[in-house]
């Protein structure tokens, strides 16, 4: 039996003060450094070197990357496989957590499993309804939701316990992130629900895109006067417009996301509304690191992934900072050297 106090083998890294995980992401963030994270698309594959591929692309650009688990109720490899791919290779990923697909077993199992081969980050969705993706005929579960998910996470890193209140020997050394909209009605309740969150066991958000920096703004000056800058990172969530017929249809059809009219109009006057939409991307991210309190940001490229690291690097979003990436190779870009 192995107890808390006790070294496990084969754990990446020791666990820093006032840290609860082992993980690249906390270190950057308990840092004050401005984070930048990312999203991989999972393949339609059981091919790992797909996996790999994917996440190349990120080499040198991001602090952690993004497995998406279920997105849209559609079909793809694991979240749980991919993240164990990842840190195979020393990658750092998060790991997502649909409620949608998986009941209270499953999901601590996963939990468990996923921090056993490296894991450090997780974040706890509630996941899309089933008649979103593509087996409508699904049955869906949800025996949890995104505030019970965190705290039976946050249960078994602290408490050293499963729900059913059976002691673990030893518990997942894992940072507890979540997701929040600012920018959806009623934005007075918004801060309230983060509140929520934080109580239950989040300790970074990513948010739903940002496309009206004034409406960020406003949300910070909110959770500030709660008292809560001390205890969240803040991820704003960017990404790339391909053009203003994207924009039309993302707003639309994507439930609660907000994209001005000026973002639009902006798109459809370009002559390459494709290169408009990396440069909107760019001065957003470079608005938003002057935003206090906002810990970083979380750049959803979907189809655009190549996009990410010619964003990160115009927008000086790492300020010289150069992650982590496996495989470094000077002769691809000898000015940047991995830290």
């Amino acid at each position: 039996m192995i107890f808390e106090d006790e070294p496990v083998p084969g754990y990446p890294l020791p666990i820093l003060p006032g840290h609860t995980s082992p993980g690249r992401l906390e270190r950057v963030l308990r840092a004050g450094q401005f984070a930048v994270t990312t999203e991989m698309a999972p393949p339609d594959s059981a091919d790992p070197e797909e996996v790999y591929q994917r996440a190349r692309i990120f080499d040198g650009y991001v602090d952690a990357i993004n497995a998406t688990d279920g997105s849209g109720a559609n079909c793809h490899m694991s979240s749980v496989a991919v993240c164990a791919l990842l840190t195979r290779v020393g990658y750092a990923p998060v790991m997502q957590i649909s409620c949608r697909d998986k009941n209270r077993i499953a999901i601590q199992g996963d939990i468990l499993g996923a921090a056993a081969m490296g894991v450090c980050n997780i974040l706890c969705l509630t996941g899309d309804g089933v008649q979103a993706g593509d087996h409508p005929q699904a049955l869906p579960v949800f025996d949890l939701d995104s505030m019970t998910l965190l705290e039976t996470a946050r249960m078994m890193r602290d408490e050293h316990r499963f729900l059913s209140g059976r002691k673990l020997t030893y518990s997942p050394r894992v940072l507890l992130g979540a997701a929040e909209n600012p920018f959806a009605l009623p934005l007075e309740w918004r801060p309230q629900r983060l509140v929520k969150k934080i109580a239950a066991g989040a300790q970074f958000i990513q948010t739903q895109y940002c496309y009206d920096v004034p409406l960020l703004r406003a949300f910070m000056r909110r959770i500030e006067d709660l008292g809560l800058l001390e205890k969240i990172f803040i991820l704003v969530g960017v990404g790339p417009l391909r053009s203003a017929k994207t924009g039309e249809w993302m707003r639309t059809h994507v439930p609660g996301l907000h994209i001005p009219d000026a973002i639009v109009a902006r798109l459809a006057g370009a002559a390459d509304q494709a290169r408009e939409g990396r440069s909107l991307c760019i001065e957003l991210i470079q608005e938003i690191r002057s935003v206090p309190g906002v810990s970083g940001v979380h750049v959803m490229a979907y189809r655009q992934e190549d996009s990410v690291p010619e964003i990160v690097e115009r927008s000086g979003a790492l300020g010289g900072r150069v992650p982590w990436y496996p495989g470094r190779d000077p002769q691809r870009n000898p000015n940047r050297l991995a830290s």
